[in-house]
């Protein structure tokens, strides 16, 4: 890597505009988070970029990472059910005009799984399978060494696997949204829990969830067990297909830890293909929220 550059990185996948400008090193020289208003994208990004050009002008290029599709022929979003209107506005070429910069579009799942095999849980690895799970459930396939997307750039999408044979997807059970309603639905025949009250509240969250699970309430255990066990019967699936070195779990209900981790694993154990488990390592990720930016910069630096 050349260590002259520097990137910004747009993370859109937390309902933010969250930028960072980082160096070819992957070193974070600044943090910007910015609420998404209401109205086009484009020109909120256009302000972001703005403002931090003026404390650093030496900007390489920009990549924008988001939840959705990217068609990278034609450089235009072609799928995002959290920002619709990406599909319509031309982001790439706006950017690119506005800037005067390369802009390169990627999927957040992407850029997280490529930053997480380069200098995260991934290293050391040839071929790996990152699945992130938080306010939606996504995945990207590392194959020897390289991002595999697939003939249309859809491959990856493991949000859309059904674990039942009622057409039941992951994402309906393991999102964090879903986790909460789910949550709120078994409260109303349970009021047992520590987390009755909490629920209640519009701001009752996954950490609220795990909190109560981590000081020792059963219900919340249990709630999280069982997300476990959904995403572990979908991560089977992955490795009797797949046969990777390794399964990266990230995203923010895996904030959650061993909680989730430890009854995900004996789901895959139980429903894998024995020898492609056993030649399996499945561990949480490491980067935590700068695993997207730093993707971004990593991606950007060999477009």
């Amino acid at each position: 890597m050349q260590s002259n550059k520097n990137y910004i990185s747009i993370d859109l996948s937390t309902g933010t505009i969250r930028a960072a400008v980082i160096t070819s090193d992957c070193e974070i020289l600044e943090r910007r988070e910015t609420v998404l208003g209401n109205g086009s994208i484009s020109p909120q990004i256009e302000t972001v970029v703005s403002n931090i050009r003026e404390s650093h002008p030496q900007i390489d290029s920009i990549c924008v990472c988001l939840p959705g599709i990217v068609n990278y022929q034609t450089r235009r979003v072609m799928i995002s059910s959290a920002y619709p209107s990406l599909i319509e506005e031309d982001i790439h070429a706006r950017l690119v005009e506005s800037t005067g910069l390369r802009v390169t579009l990627e999927n957040d799942a992407n850029a997280a799984a490529f930053a997480e095999y380069k200098v995260g849980a991934g290293r050391n690895s040839r071929n790996m399978f990152y699945a992130t799970i938080g306010a939606g459930v996504g995945g990207a396939i590392i194959l020897n060494g390289k991002l595999w997307t697939g003939a249309n750039g859809f491959a990856g999408e493991f949000g859309h696997i059904v674990i039942d044979p009622e057409g039941t997807e992951l994402e309906d059970v393991a999102s964090s949204v879903n986790i909460i309603r789910r949550t709120r639905h078994r409260l109303e025949r349970d009021n047992t829990s520590s987390l009755s009250m909490l629920s209640i509240n519009p701001s009752f969250t996954v950490m609220d969830i795990v909190n109560a699970a981590n000081d020792g309430d059963d219900f919340a255990a249990m709630m999280l067990a069982r997300t476990g066990k959904f995403v572990g019967m979908a991560i089977a699936s992955v490795i009797s297909l797949l046969d990777v070195e390794k399964i990266v779990i990230g995203g923010g209900v895996m904030d959650a830890g061993d909680l989730i981790l430890n009854p995900l694993k004996e789901a895959a154990e139980r429903r894998a293909f024995k020898p492609c488990y056993e030649a399996t390592e499945i561990v949480k990720a490491m980067l935590g929220s700068d695993a997207v930016p730093i993707g971004a910069t990593l991606i950007a630096n060999e477009n």
